[in-house]
């Protein structure tokens, strides 16, 4: 069976397996209309992104005169891509039916 664009093949071994794989795995980056690893990728990416914002704000606990915006300026930039800049549809959810973004 061939998923849709950007999307693995899945061997469906039972109905449950399957819907619950694509709960999982592929709602929601369906929902942002990105494969799964487009949405690896982009989480990953934000993923490390925090983890500097974090030490800035550490550094800049330890030393104020340091790093006095660095955090709170990746904050809002992962912000304004995530959500000021990012078109979300509704989740198409395993039973075919849509959910809230």
């Amino acid at each position: 069976m061939r998923a849709g664009k950007g999307y693995s093949s899945l061997l469906i071994v039972s109905k449950g397996k399957s819907v619950m794989f694509s709960k999982l795995f592929l709602d929601h980056p369906r929902s942002v209309e990105e494969s799964y690893g487009e949405h690896f990728g982009m989480a990953l990416r934000f993923a490390g992104l925090l983890v500097l914002a974090a030490g800035a704000c550490l550094l800049h606990a330890i030393i104020p005169g340091l790093c006095r915006t660095t955090g709170s300026d990746i904050i809002r930039k992962l912000h304004d891509e995530m959500v000021v800049n990012r078109h979300r549809r509704p989740a198409q959810t395993s039973g075919g039916q849509r959910e809230a973004a």
